[in-house]
């Protein structure tokens, strides 16, 4: 049975960093294979295209084992990503918005943020590269169709593109438990804007946090905080469109 995720074998794997046709979220190497020369182009070709590639050990290939995967397997996105500047260059007639995702790990969760941009008209979702789920099938049979909806942007530092978009005049609003402002207090109504949310367990990182315009929290009754990231986003989300379409002439 085909694996609708994964590309098997150093020739495949070769084929589809030349071609440029499939989207590569990551590579896997095991580390009990001997480095030949095809290796050794995989990981230029994969540094070239800033393509994560890793090294592991022969357990991660186990559930591989009725594929000839020759030690190597490259996960792929069923969408074409989008470039981050091509984003912030699209002609738009309002105030643009996107979300900036920080170590969501649960591929459920990834699609479940996709639908919920979608129906609130949000225009982009940004993901890293590393310590965060990438697009799979399962996100895109979670977001019901969304994600041929919506921009999603893969970059390799979070932090640089924070810096990318408030050196273009967009504004950056984090979120996290402890802070002092409510998310109803932004006017997002004003400006291009970008959430970024964190992950349950460790919420935004320090260094997004610092780089952020606003900090806001969701208001908990009970001292009982454990929103799934996907329902708080909704929150968010849909006060930022509420504004939006009270504003509305």
């Amino acid at each position: 049975m085909e694996n609708p995720d994964i590309i098997f074998g150093k020739n495949s794997v070769m084929e589809a960093l030349i071609s440029g046709k499939r989207e590569i979220n990551k590579i896997i190497i095991s580390k009990n294979i001997h480095t030949d020369s095809k290796i050794n182009k995989i990981k230029e070709l994969a540094q070239q295209k800033g393509i994560v590639f890793q090294f592991a050990a022969k357990e991660k290939f186990q559930a591989y084992n009725e594929y000839n995967h020759q030690g190597i397997i490259a996960s792929i996105s069923p969408v074409k990503y989008v470039d981050l500047e091509e984003f912030i260059n699209t002609p738009r007639n309002h105030n643009a918005s996107v979300v900036i995702l920080d170590g969501v790990e649960d591929s459920h969760n990834l699609g479940a943020i996709i639908r919920t941009c979608v129906c609130a008209g949000v225009d982009g979702i940004i993901i890293p590269s590393r310590r965060n789920v990438q697009v799979n099938s399962v996100v895109e049979k979670t977001s019901a169709g969304a994600i041929n909806h919506i921009s999603i942007i893969k970059v390799n530092s979070p932090v640089s593109a924070v810096q990318t978009l408030k050196d273009n005049n967009w504004w950056i609003i984090a979120t996290d438990a402890s802070a002092k402002d409510n998310y109803y207090d932004v006017k997002y109504n004003d400006m291009n804007f970008g959430i970024i949310m964190g992950a349950e367990h460790s919420g935004v990182s320090k260094s997004l946090l610092k780089a952020s315009d606003f900090v806001v929290k969701i208001p908990m009754q009970n001292n009982f905080n454990s929103l799934n990231v996907s329902n708080a986003l909704s929150a968010i989300i849909f006060e930022a469109l509420r504004q939006k379409l009270s504003n509305k002439p």
